[in-house]
């Protein structure tokens, strides 16, 4: 049965399928990885190798001209799922090497003013601008404290039998189901921030933890824009690699990762790497040379916890997993049962939490500009769901770019 929130983007034109690599010189793509045993060091030879495809990409995406690039002005359309709507959205990016960076987002069906989000070097740029942190509030959502706010990570939903009491100490929690009419989807922040932009993982990207500080709001907090502007600069690195094959504000390192056969044809993998634990996996054409896709994990959205007999929600946010939890106590068991139950649902919800969802970003329709090649197409999903799709109208190369655009926040 197809769902509400599928079922609009297949009616305004958004493709759901989803491309399936297969990889002959490695596992499946893995992006922001979770904590675990240090991987090795890339060798001397994979990092030469993943040169070399670069080096094609770039020349395929336009040689001279690309490394004769200052500014880059782009303006379309956005179609974005929230809830079970599809939300469009107008908006203007704007590129000035080596390091600023602007995206201007208008909606026409809602009455709000332009939202923008974007960086100036290392100042964040943001309109409305973020909100002051209470003082002595610690971490926020993603581990980043105080950083803008985007789709939280809930602890588990369950729907207990009726008559059956709560978990001892547990927090009140909606029923399962689909998130209400328009909340922002999966991977999208609100307040302006680039289509499909998520807060990375605890420790993801630069000053997610202050030194001696802990998650939680224990110790000390960290200057909210620090993490916003770490969040920005990574999705703006994802979007960079698909026009330029390259992300000069947001410094990434590159080594040869395997060759992958899907549909669209063979397709040589790099595994990048940023400040942190940013990582993500870049698919570039064998034969054109020209970029496929970015793909990175981050943890579900959301972790629906179901009880045993409870059917699962009709419909699923994207990013979401659902799981069966232990049976619950009947009312009036004792303490001891109760706190047991508590603890087996905590675990539970610790597991799915930790398992990472994988999210991709498409780059398709690439058409000459100027003497540049350029995406006209993209196209974001995470696991096998699409959550929206960007169509270009033009592109401006050296275009002369007002530098009042650029203004930091205050």
């Amino acid at each position: 049965m197809t769902s509400p929130c599928r079922g609009a983007a297949v009616a305004f034109g958004i493709v759901v399928a989803a491309s399936t690599f297969v990889f002959t010189q490695a596992p499946p793509p893995q992006g922001a990885r979770p904590p675990g045993p240090q991987a090795a060091p890339p060798s001397p030879e994979s990092i030469h190798k993943a040169e070399q495809v670069l080096t094609e990409a770039r020349k395929a995406l336009g040689g001279d001209k690309l490394a004769q690039l200052k500014s880059l002005v782009a303006s379309g359309r956005t179609k974005r799922i929230r809830g079970n709507n599809l939300v469009p959205i107008e908006f203007e990016m704007l590129f000035e090497t080596p390091d600023k960076y602007v995206r201007i987002d208008e909606f026409p069906a809602e009455d709000t003013d332009p939202s923008s989000a974007g960086f100036n070097g290392d100042n964040l740029i943001q309109n409305p601008p973020p909100q002051a942190m209470p003082a002595g509030r610690g971490a926020g959502p993603g581990g980043a404290p105080g950083a803008a706010p985007g789709p939280p990570v809930a602890g588990p939903r369950t729907a207990p039998p009726a008559g059956a009491a709560p978990p001892a100490g547990a927090a009140a929690a909606p029923p399962a189901g689909p998130p209400p009419a328009g909340a922002p989807p999966a991977g999208a922040p609100p307040g302006g921030a680039p289509a499909g932009a998520t807060p990375p993982p605890p420790g993801a990207g630069p000053g997610m933890m202050p030194p001696g500080g802990m998650p939680g709001g224990r110790g000390p907090a960290m200057d909210p824009r620090r993490a916003r502007i770490a969040t920005v600069k990574q999705d703006y690195a994802r979007l960079a690699l698909g026009l330029f094959a390259a992300s000069s504000a947001y410094p990434l390192t590159f080594s040869y990762a395997a060759v992958a056969e899907a549909p669209q044809g063979r397709a040589d993998v790099l595994d990048a790497k940023g400040e942190g634990t940013f990582a993500l996996r870049f698919f570039i054409n064998s034969e054109t040379r020209l970029p496929i896709m970015v793909s990175w994990t981050t943890p579900p959205t959301n972790v629906i916890v179901t009880v045993p007999g409870q059917p699962p929600p009709a419909t699923v946010a994207p990013g979401a997993v659902v799981v069966q939890g232990p049976p619950a106590p009947p009312a009036g068991a004792p303490k001891e049962e109760m706190d047991k139950y508590s603890k087996e649902v905590l675990a539970v919800r610790a597991k799915a939490q930790s398992t990472p969802v994988e999210q991709r970003l498409y780059f398709a329709d690439y058409r000459d500009v100027d003497g540049l090649k350029l995406p006209f197409r993209l196209r974001r999903a995470i696991g096998a769901e699409t959550t929206e799709e960007t169509t270009f109208d033009r592109f401006r190369v050296n275009a002369k770019i007002d530098p009042r655009k650029f203004e930091p926040v205050k």
